[in-house]
């Protein structure tokens, strides 16, 4: 079995910084791509970012410049540095990852989420 598990989360004021983590653990061969996306209240769910195993990153246009998304492979675990935290990143934070679990299954795996919430 493979878990997948976020933290970090929480209550920060405009301007300030969280970083989250996301760390898979159990029976896993390799993991490709990981990624965080959010969904907001009444929103669609939107990309933040998605990191390859290379190390090959993408961000979504509206926190290029302010969010960081790095990895460490040989933790399985990859993180959102986010700064410059705005109310409109008040969201649910979720992790992804294309996990090649040992045997060669591939499943597309989500984190049950973590709150971000960014006061005025």
């Amino acid at each position: 079995q493979v878990q997948l598990v976020e933290s970090g989360g929480g209550l920060m004021r405009a301007g300030g910084s969280l970083r989250l983590s996301c760390a898979a653990s159990g029976s896993i061969f390799s993991i490709n791509a990981m990624g965080w996306y959010r969904q907001a209240p009444g929103k669609q769910r939107e990309l933040v970012a998605t990191i390859t195993r290379g190390g090959i990153t993408n961000y979504g246009d509206s926190v290029k410049g302010r969010f960081t998304i790095s990895r460490d492979n040989g933790k399985n675990t990859v993180y959102l540095q986010m700064n410059s935290l705005k109310p409109e990143d008040t969201a649910v934070y979720y992790c992804s990852a294309d996990v090649i679990a040992r045997g060669g299954s591939l499943y597309y795996m989500w984190g049950q989420g973590t709150q971000v919430t960014v006061s005025s």
